[in-house]
């Protein structure tokens, strides 16, 4: 008897295809195989919204193969991921396949592994109707607002543009954001730290004025910071209480979709979307020297923090045996997920407990192995005992005022032997060791230094901390948060600056034409409730076609009333501006976006038709004829340098030449980005480098 197994990708149906064995088929659809046309709407808004789907193009032989495939087998199983997408996948297996809907046939599998496979096929049921049609509404729901926002925006703004539903609220956090700080007011206040040492002691610590015994003193300048300086010049230093307790810190949760993509920013300094490819190739088997292709992690689109019995007795045998008793809690720990929580998988851990990141670091890539390790690590620690600290508060009077110092030895490290979390802004504050303090102990007053500050505007948003908003707000779903976040930097609505992300001019004028003409698009709340409700198609307690009625309606009337109060008007962005005077007809010249990139044209287009290439000069004279040397990329996309005198000047290099000579031998000096960057000399027999700081 034949049984046929569909899946995404190669590598799960390799690694499935090893613990299924001889009697299964196992073979990959490649992703989706019909979609709506990428080119037209394909979405019948009169007949309630009906989707016009067909085969992907370039799937066509696939398509029949399957089909094929499927007509000889005696079973086919629709094996595709355990998500809302996944199961839409299988759904559309079944139409090309002819497969019966009330059929047995669907299976998931929370891990690739043996145990994990098994219990998959041993647990067939139906494709979740309900589960497809949310994923319908929401492919549906993207495609109105792109299809029917996009040639607005390209027609008032900047042609090429595109909308989204879920990018236009990302896009909106971060323009709010960049409001704000720009709307800050610094506030001056100063603070005084001191250093004192205990008499008999030669060791100083350190102290922080707090205010007087009837509370707190905020210092808000220079005069009154040395008002006080001149109040306690050469008096007392006293301890006057002392306090003494313990702090149990407990390790955070196993990893879900957005604190792994955070993490993993954080730690790793992986975007989002490099995250989630190497999460998906770490759970479809990667081959392991001795044992082949294995899973080695669960799924990794999940907003749940359940853990299973196994793995959590697992955890428990493999720190007993590694740490011993006292770094192994007396019961499980287990964690609470977000109320909204879809709850259908388990958090992010390892598939076994005992496959130490060491122990197959040969057989994974360099990204592999750290995220990995991560996963690993992260797991392990939730369920490791707590890390107990013996803390210490002193208040120290000089006169009336009051200075406080706090510190902390380790009495216990826990779970810290092995991980500790990350936090976004800043490195994790270490407060100081403060020596043996008792009450009324005086000590000697090693200095006092009055500082400056002031009050500082909002962080600008990173990777992290904007998929940290994202969750929070309710914002798209685990899955969408690197495409989103890929999307409005590739489009040009945001832009990188190290780690932070900044609206571009693009960004802040699509926002605000968004808020004044589709504040519902544009409003994180309506974006938040529009997730609740796909989550409600999906209980089955929401009509799809229900859903995208009630919200077509009035962004329909929405749209139309905006082309007729903007036909005449468009909007010109500063950075499309230039200095440029055309040589033609002597009117400004105007930076525009062709399908080959940026390009200069005149802006008497149609009358005038003149147009000038973007020469993008890096401010160094070309090493051979003093030329301009000007950054060039290939037809694939990767950055090279070459002479803007070409042909006439042949120089061209990968490498970005700088404005430096080699102080060997006098050639001109290069620039190798990488994990050490450096600047070195390619002169023939010199060999020259030297380290720089590396570039975020």
């Amino acid at each position: 008897m034949s049984k046929l197994v569909i899946v995404e990708s190669p590598a799960k149906a390799k690694t499935i295809k090893k613990y299924l064995g001889s009697d299964y088929e196992v073979v990959a659809s490649m992703g989706h195989i019909r979609d709506l046309n990428p080119n037209r709407l394909s979405v019948d808004i009169k007949k309630k919204f009906a989707p016009k789907y067909e085969i992907i193009k370039g799937k066509e032989k696939l398509a029949d193969d399957l089909v094929k495939l499927a007509g000889k087998s005696d079973y086919v199983y629709l094996a595709t991921d355990p998500d809302r997408e996944g199961e839409a996948i299988s759904w559309h297996l079944a139409y090309l396949l002819d497969l019966d809907l009330d059929s047995t046939n669907r299976v998931t599998f929370n891990e690739i592994t043996k145990t994990g496979v098994k219990n998959g096929m041993d647990a067939p049921r139906k494709i979740d109707l309900d589960l497809v049609n949310a994923q319908q509404a929401r492919r549906i729901l993207d495609r109105l607002v792109g299809y029917k926002l996009s040639p607005f925006l390209s027609q008032k703004i900047r042609k090429g543009l595109s909308a989204g539903r879920v990018q236009t609220v990302a896009v909106k956090i971060i323009v709010d954001r960049e409001r704000k700080i720009r709307a800050f007011k610094p506030e001056e206040y100063w603070s005084i730290d001191a250093k004192f040492i205990p008499k008999g002691s030669r060791k100083a610590f350190p102290a922080s004025f707090y205010g007087n015994r009837e509370g707190k003193i905020k210092i808000e300048n220079g005069q009154q910071a040395q008002e006080i300086l001149d109040a306690i010049e050469n008096e007392q230093a006293v301890v006057e209480n002392v306090k003494h307790g313990k702090r149990h810190k407990k390790p955070a949760p196993p990893f879900i979709t957005s604190t792994l993509q955070q993490e993993a920013s954080r730690k790793l300094g992986f975007q989002s979307k490099r995250t989630m490819k190497v999460a998906q190739e770490l759970y479809e088997g990667v081959e392991i020297e001795g044992l082949g292709s294995v899973g080695l992690i669960t799924y990794m689109r999940t907003d749940s923090l359940r853990l299973s019995e196994d793995a959590l007795d697992a955890a428990e045998k493999f720190i007993r045996e590694k740490w011993g008793d006292k770094y192994t809690p007396k019961e499980h720990r287990h964690f609470k997920s977000r109320a909204n929580a879809q709850d259908g998988h388990e958090a992010i851990r390892p598939t076994m407990v005992d496959m130490e990141p060491s122990k197959v670091k040969t057989s994974l890539t360099n990204d592999q192995f750290k995220l990995y390790k991560l996963i690993w690590e992260r797991f392990i620690a939730c369920q490791m005992a707590e890390c107990v600290q013996k803390t210490t508060q002193a208040d120290i009077a000089i006169k009336d005022y009051i200075f406080k110092a706090s510190g902390y030895v380790v009495e216990f490290d826990g779970y810290t032997i092995l991980y500790v979390e990350s936090k976004d802004g800043a490195d994790d504050e270490k407060e100081s060791e403060l020596p043996p303090l008792e009450k009324d102990m005086l000590l000697k007053v090693k200095e006092m230094k009055p500082n400056q500050h002031f009050t500082q505007p909002p962080a600008r948003y990173t990777e992290a901390s904007l998929i940290k908003a994202l969750e929070e707000y309710g914002i798209g779903r685990p899955s969408t948060y690197a495409a989103t976040i890929s999307t409005i930097t590739s489009r040009g609505y945001v832009k990188r600056e190290s780690k932070t992300l900044i609206p571009t001019e693009l960004g802040e004028v699509s926002t605000k034409l968004m808020e004044e003409r589709f504040p519902k698009i544009a409003n994180v709340k309506f974006t938040a409730q529009m997730e609740q409700n796909l989550d409600t198609v999906e209980d089955g307690k929401y009509e799809w076609v229900q859903l995208l009625t009630d919200f077509y309606g009035d962004f329909d009337k929405t749209l139309k009333k905006a082309k007729e109060e903007m036909k005449d008007v468009k909007i010109q962005l500063e950075e499309d501006k230039t200095d440029l005077i055309c040589e033609k007809c002597g009117k400004p010249m105007v930076v525009k976006y062709g399908r080959f990139g940026r390009f200069i044209a005149c802006s008497g287009y149609p009358d005038c038709k003149n147009i000038v290439k973007i020469v993008n000069k890096i401010g160094v004279p070309c090493p051979k004829c003093s030329g301009d040397v000007i950054a060039r990329k290939t037809k694939r996309g990767r950055e090279f340098f070459g002479c803007s005198n070409y042909p006439d000047c042949d120089f061209v290099s990968w490498y970005e030449p700088i404005n430096e000579k080699c102080p060997q031998c006098g050639a001109v000096l290069f620039k190798k980005k990488g994990k050490k960057p450096k600047f070195f000399c390619n002169a023939e027999g010199c060999g020259f480098e030297k380290e720089m700081p590396e570039e975020e």
